[in-house]
């Protein structure tokens, strides 16, 4: 349907009892889905709307021949969706006057052909009458603005600047209460003089009748009795007294004022700021105002903010580490670090800026090493989830302006936290979006910058605060999703996966008691011996963490705890005692085996890749058939993957007699490489080895050592060059009971990250060109 539209077609909106002049910026609402679909498309086309005002206005779905042909382009300077609805509101600006010559039907919104007028000219010898018809008209206005006490001096200003009759006229009708269909009338006439002139008239008629109104107004009250007038007057002190149960509303002002003055850190500007706050609450009088009450929670918020009350950090070096030990067990990098700080703040107890991010995959301890962090020092904790905020008023708060305004999570936070230095962890920071609302990762920046957080201006409290003190830590699964410049504030330190060991030693020391407590058991009452432990690791979970593992012994504990309420049994006696073969009749039949099938096949390489929650093991597959040299590549290969494996057929053809393939396979075969979970996308370099190796063995029908896994990127020349994320890849191979790995020679150094329990389950092989890959991969 929009190839049908014209080159001059624009959206319409019908308005109800309204007219817009140019040069008039004004809001309205749209509820009307012809309306809401026309302001739609004008914001995708160019953002400008035709507006002309319904003859009837009562009508809901009006037709071309309802509406005036003359109205205004204008251009959409704004639109706000307004909340528990879906209506919304559009602030426009006039542009020029303009009459619709067709309708066109059959689209969801209203939409016209048009026809610009632009402002006419007049005769020189009309110039003087020009100026003498501008000033009457100003005269006129001057005269309408006393009977008008709502009118603005800054009105007045405006027409003073506004120098041509048009501009005169069409500013006049814009602001002088008049009816829609008389404005209309103002805006059909193109000629300024002629346009200037019917302004005149209407104001005249406007001024007389508002005397009218005036003389009736004073006639009745001059018929009010003085002894009336007295009784009404000291009934509406009763009411009001009545209101405020006998207080006096000044007793609330010095309250206010009181603890204004009693705050010491704040400027003098703040406190200024503050006591004006409460003046224009002393002047209102009344508690039932609604401005006044927007003005009693400003400053109920404002004054519950810890300016002055700032907690000692407990700096004891051996007292922090005994309690990071007390709940985690492994994370010798984050404590060391943390352990780092406490000491840098003994020598030095005034730094600030020291703002940490801790990355890993889930469940791996890093929102509780925080909390455990606060506790270690002795400052109050405060979390601010940040997943899936979107909404840049989250972080700075909104204006005290709007209904429901309340101030940012920081400022919240803070106010939880009840001192202005406490530790603030911003959780989940890599999950944060963006809209047309705005980009709150930009207002981090500020939040986690040293230098600017000194005097963070919250949209709400409107006055600074100084974040400086804060200690700020941040967690997130993936970095790479965290914008650059904010990860450019941060220090990072990675978690990595937990290996078998560590989960057996944290299952034993803290998940077992805590889950025996959790469900009102005793530790007489069940046992899990360390075999069953073990068991339930290898063969009922696979993650990076350990809340798998949490919920499969609370669930054992909660089986326990059922069966200790039928058979009432104390709180000594043993119900329950764990081993391998009772965990089918418990958690079901075993969901992953933890040793994977490892024997050797043609075609088939386990290559390692990298995910945000941890090291994976993949199979690479590829099968060689009958055909005509066609290369197919299934299992949601990315890009990159795609090109890799095309680089790695490519390098196959060229060195195909080095490697001992003889037949023109790029000729008589076709060749599919598969990547089995083909509902996951996959893509990046470091799976380049891991095909190469695949295709060889398939063309060559040697099969590839099953307890060899590999990573690296390709080149056409058969270079093996260095990939990312090997401690991750390393810790998937030694779950898997992958004994071989090949890595390339440039992650050498990587291996210092390395687990020792991996390193010494693990032989890593080093390599440089994809001839050593298959003097170690394939069989002889």
């Amino acid at each position: 349907m929009k190839k049908s539209l014209s080159n001059v077609a624009i959206p319409l909106v019908a308005l109800r009892g309204l007219c817009v002049f140019p040069g008039m910026i004004l809001h309205f609402d749209v509820a009307r889905e012809q309306s809401i679909e026309a302001v739609k498309i004008a914001m995708d086309s160019g953002r400008e709307l035709f507006l002309t005002a319904q003859k009837d206005p009562t009508i809901d779905n009006p037709t071309y021949k309802d509406l005036y042909r003359t109205g205004v382009v204008a251009s959409v300077l704004q639109i706000i969706s307004i909340p528990n609805s879906n209506n919304l509101r559009v602030i426009v600006e006039g542009k020029t006057r303009a009459s619709f010559t067709k309708g066109y039907n059959g689209v969801k919104f209203l939409c016209v052909d048009i026809t610009r007028k632009p402002e006419r000219g007049y005769a020189k010898k009309d110039e003087a009458y020009a100026s003498a018809l501008s000033r009457k008209a100003m005269d006129l206005f001057r005269e309408y603005s006393e009977y008008t006490p709502k009118i603005s001096p800054d009105i007045i200003l405006k027409l003073v600047d506004d120098e041509t009759p048009g501009q005169i006229a069409d500013y006049m009708a814009s602001v002088v209460h008049l009816p829609f269909n008389k404005k209309q009338l103002v805006l059909q006439e193109l000629h300024p003089l002629r346009r200037l002139e019917k302004v005149c008239e209407l104001i005249t008629s406007e001024i007389d009748f508002m005397k009218l109104e005036n003389e009736i107004t004073e006639k009745v009250e001059q018929a009010v009795d003085d002894n009336q007038r007295e009784y009404y007057i000291r009934e509406q002190i009763r009411a009001l007294s009545e209101e405020l149960d006998g207080e006096d509303i000044t007793s609330e002002i010095d309250e206010y004022k009181k603890k204004i003055n009693g705050i010491k850190c704040i400027s003098d500007k703040s406190r200024e700021k503050l006591l004006k706050e409460c003046d224009r609450l002393a002047k209102m009088g009344s508690s039932s105002s609604s401005e006044a009450a927007v003005i009693r929670n400003y400053l109920d918020t404002v004054l519950s903010l810890p300016f002055d009350i700032e907690t000692k950090d407990n700096l004891d070096l051996k007292r922090a580490r005994k309690v990071l030990d007390a709940d985690h067990y492994g994370l010798s990098e984050v404590k060391d670090r943390i352990v780092e700080l406490l000491a840098v703040r003994n020598l030095t107890p005034n730094v600030n800026g020291q703002i940490i991010c801790l990355a890993g995959p889930p469940g791996v301890g890093k929102t509780s090493i925080a909390r455990a962090l606060a506790e270690a020092m002795g400052r109050k904790y405060a979390r601010v989830s940040l997943g899936g905020v979107r909404d840049e008023s989250e972080i700075r708060g909104h204006r005290k302006t709007y209904i429901g305004s309340m101030p940012g999570r920081v400022i919240n936070a803070l106010t939880e936290a009840g001192t202005k230095n406490p530790l603030i962890l911003f959780d989940e920071i890599d999950k944060m979006s963006s809209d047309m609302r705005g980009d709150p990762a930009s207002a981090m920046l500020e939040v986690l910058d040293a230098e600017q957080n000194k005097a963070f201006v919250d949209h709400y409290i409107e006055i600074p605060f100084d974040l400086s003190n804060v200690l700020f830590v941040t967690t997130a699964n993936d970095k790479n999703n965290i914008p650059a410049p904010l990860l450019d504030r941060m220090e990072v330190i990675d978690l990595y996966s937990y290996t078998a060991e560590e989960k057996f030693q944290i299952a034993k020391k803290h998940l077992v008691s805590k889950a025996i407590k959790k469900n009102g058991l005793t530790k007489n009452q069940l046992k899990i011996t360390d075999a069953a432990i073990k068991d339930i690791i290898s063969s009922y979970t696979r993650e990076a963490g350990v809340r798998s593992l949490e919920r499969k012994i609370n669930e054992i504990c909660r089986k326990t705890a059922l069966k200790v309420v039928n058979e009432k049994a104390d709180e000594n006696t043993l119900v329950l005692r764990v081993t391998p073969k009772e965990l089918p009749g418990l958690l079901g039949t075993p969901k992953y085996k933890e040793k994977n099938d490892l024997k050797n096949e043609v075609g088939v390489t386990n290559g390692l890749a990298w995910t945000s929650v941890g090291g994976e093991m993949l199979k690479v597959e590829v099968a060689v058939m009958e055909g005509k040299g066609n290369v197919e590549l299934t299992g949601s290969l990315g890009d990159v993957m795609k090109e890799s494996a095309k680089a790695a057929v490519s390098f196959i053809r060229s060195n195909s007699t080095e490697l001992g393939i003889t037949e023109p396979f790029y000729k008589e075969k076709d060749i599919h490489i598969h990547v089995p979970e083909g509902a996951v996308p996959k893509d990046g370099p470091s799976a380049g080895v891991t095909m190469a190796t695949s295709l060889v063995s398939a063309l060559t029908k040697k099969p590839v050592n099953g307890k060899v896994a590999m990573t690296g990127e390709i080149s056409l020349t058969g270079k093996v060059m260095p990939i990312g994320g090997l401690r991750e890849k390393s810790m998937a191979a030694y779950k898997a009971g992958v004994k071989k790995v090949l890595i390339p020679s440039g992650n050498i150094a990587d291996l210092d990250d390395v687990d020792k329990v991996v390193k010494q389950s693990i032989e890593f092989v080093p390599v440089t060109t994809l001839k050593e890959v298959f003097d170690n991969a394939l069989c002889r």
